[in-house]
């Protein structure tokens, strides 16, 4: 994944494709992610900028890329990509301005659905041929009658 400095230059248009939001939106949650981190007490600088943070929590949430193959596009470890994940999730859901409404507004008239687009993906499932010739035997011959 390339860095934010990488594709701050996008048009858009491509900028939505390549992160999955707005350039606007996406500024706005780097601001939101720089006010929450700013009343923290100073630690370790983290190797990553707070937009390249935003970017990796932006590519684990719309892509499901495992933690292990995250880390080893952004050059950090797994638990690294956990906890920036984990906290830009939660930093960005206490600000209350980056969240879907819930069920019970969407059901008031004033409200109104336009579009719901589900990606979903289907994989045949493998499953063993049953035949019973080929397990009965082994069966009857494995067992010993005390019965005789």
């Amino acid at each position: 994944m390339p860095t934010y400095e990488q594709i701050k230059h996008l048009k858009p248009a491509q900028f939505r494709r390549a992160c999955g939001v707005q350039p606007e939106t996406f500024e706005q949650m780097v601001s939101v992610i720089t006010q929450a981190r700013a009343h923290q007490s100073p630690g370790r600088p983290s190797k990553l900028s707070i937009a390249d943070q935003v970017l990796l929590t932006l590519e684990y949430l719309r892509e499901y890329r495992t933690y292990f193959h995250i880390a080893q596009s952004w050059g950090v470890s797994e638990a690294t990509v956990y906890r920036i994940v984990q906290r830009t999730e939660t930093e960005l859901i206490h600000s209350q301005l980056f969240r879907l409404p819930g069920r019970k507004q969407l059901l008031e008239p004033e409200h109104e659905l336009v579009m719901v687009v589900v990606d979903v993906v289907e994989h045949p499932i493998e499953r063993p041929q049953k035949n019973s010739e080929l397990t009965t035997p082994a069966r009857k011959n494995g067992t010993h009658s005390s019965l005789k």
